[in-house]
């Protein structure tokens, strides 16, 4: 019998993958617990959709992943942070504070995680930090550390 695997199993198939086992082991357990379907023309139909619209969402999440890049390029973010003497800063400059003041100033929403800091921020300044956007993109984001009063 020819069935479509619904999720991975050890040593019989891949998510989406077809492939012929015996009936019995399709009826009796791949079936029941969810583990494949049978390969029918409706099921082949359905995994050609769900297969042309997860490349369709990759292809929208590219586009806004390149859309951020050229944004990140143009806009200067600006994070306020308390000092000491000597200009060093109470702590560090984080990507939750840089994520934060891009959203409040720019309305760009970009994950913390994603915002990859070489070394710490620990002065006032102007700071390139890059960010990984997905599918390969990355972008930089110009940051400029000033005082907060």
């Amino acid at each position: 019998m020819k069935v479509i695997f619904t999720v991975d199993v050890k040593g019989q198939g891949k998510k989406g993958e077809m492939k012929e086992v015996s009936s019995g082991y399709a009826r009796n357990y791949l079936i029941p617990r969810g583990l494949a379907a049978e390969a029918t023309a409706d099921t082949l139909n359905a995994l050609k959709l769900k297969e042309k619209a997860k490349a369709a969402q990759a292809a929208r999440e590219k586009a806004q992943a390149e859309e951020y890049a050229k944004k990140l390029s143009a806009v200067q973010v600006t994070v306020r942070a308390k000092a000491g003497s000597a200009g060093k800063l109470f702590g560090a400059v984080t990507s939750q504070e840089i994520s934060r003041a891009l959203k409040e100033q720019f309305d760009l929403d970009i994950e913390k995680n994603k915002i990859v800091q070489a070394e710490p921020i620990k002065t006032f300044g102007s700071f390139t930090v890059k960010a990984k956007l997905g599918y390969e993109i990355s972008g930089n984001i110009n940051v400029l550390v000033v005082e907060d009063k």
